[in-house]
C-alpha cells in the first residue's frame, strides 16, 4: 500500500475524515484520524444487521418470521420496499439483506423496531464498537434538527470487519452470512470503482447524506485488506473520487 499518496489524498479533502487501511496477511496498517465519530448514515445498518443475527442465534428471533409492509413503514430514497405493494409480506432475512446490498430504509427502520434500538447499542458496547451509537431510527428529521444522530468511526468500522474476518462477532456461521450479504453489495460506485474491471471482489457498505459519504469494508485483495472511509461535512464528489483512488491503492502492493 502506498501509504503517502493515501495520506497526501486525504489531507486533500477538507471536513471530518477517517480512514483505516488494513493488510491482513502482513499487518501493516495505515490510519488517518480513525477515532473521529462522523455521522452514520447508512454505515450504521452494518450494526442492526449483527444483532438480528445475535438475536436468531439466540432464538428470539426466526429469520424466515414474515413481516406485511404497511403504507406508513415505507420510507423516501433509498431501497426497493417503497415501491412495491402494500400488503407485501417479506421474510426478515430478506429485510436484512435488502437493508444491506440496496441500503433499504425500509427495511432498515422495520428491523430496528423488530430488534431494538437499546439491544444495538448494547451490542455496540458489548464488541467495543467505541464512537458508534443509534440515537434514533432513519427519517427522524425532527429527532435530528434537536440533535439525535448515529454515529460510526473508522477504526471501529474496521473492528467490525476484523471480527467478521475472525469468526468472532456474533458466531463463525453468522460472521460468514454476514460477509456473504455484504459480498453481494449493488451499491458499487465508490470503493470498488476501479476494483471491478480488475477481478478485485469486496464485501462493504456505502453510506451517504448531504456532506457525508463513507464506504467500509473488505477488499478480497491476495490477502483480505479492510478498507473503512468515511467522512462529513466534506465536498462528497472529491471525497468519492479520493476514496475510489484509495481503495485502488490499498489493493496494490
Amino acid at each position: 500500500m502506498n501509504t503517502q499518496k493515501m495520506r497526501a489524498l486525504l489531507e486533500s479533502l477538507p471536513g471530518a475524515v477517517g480512514f483505516w487501511a488494513e493488510d491482513t496477511a502482513t499487518g501493516e496498517v495505515f490510519r488517518f484520524n480513525p477515532d473521529v465519530p462522523v455521522v452514520a448514515a447508512s454505515v450504521i445498518k452494518l450494526f442492526v444487521m449483527a444483532e438480528a443475527f445475535r438475536q436468531a442465534e439466540a432464538g428470539s428471533l426466526d429469520l424466515d418470521e414474515e413481516v406485511t409492509i404497511r403504507e406508513e413503514d415505507k420510507l423516501p430514497s433509498c431501497g426497493a420496499l417503497t415501491y412495491m405493494h402494500t400488503g407485501l409480506r417479506v421474510r426478515i432475512i430478506d429485510l436484512i439483506t435488502l437493508m444491506i446490498i440496496v441500503s433499504d430504509n425500509t427495511a432498515t427502520n422495520l428491523m430496528i423496531d423488530r430488534v431494538g434500538q437499546s439491544e444495538i447499542n448494547a451490542l455496540i458496547d458489548k464488541y467495543g464498537f467505541a464512537g458508534c451509537d443509534l440515537q434514533r431510527k432513519l427519517w427522524q428529521p425532527e429527532l435530528s434538527r434537536q440533535g439525535y444522530q448515529n454515529h460510526v468511526t473508522a477504526a471501529a468500522c474496521a473492528r467490525f470487519f476484523h471480527l467478521l474476518l475472525r469468526g468472532e462477532l456474533v458466531s463463525p456461521a453468522a460472521s460468514r452470512w454476514m460477509l456473504d450479504i455484504l459480498s453481494d453489495q449493488r451499491l458499487n460506485g465508490k470503493m470498488p470503482f476501479y476494483l471491478h474491471s480488475k477481478g478485485i471482489k469486496c464485501a462493504h457498505k456505502t453510506g451517504e447524506d448531504d456532506g457525508i459519504t463513507h464506504d467500509v469494508g473488505v477488499i478480497w485483495a491476495k490477502a483480505p485488506r479492510i478498507f473503512c472511509f468515511v467522512s462529513e461535512k466534506t465536498d462528497v464528489p472529491s471525497a468519492e473520487r479520493a476514496l475510489q483512488d484509495l481503495a485502488l491503492l490499498c489493493a496494490e502492493d
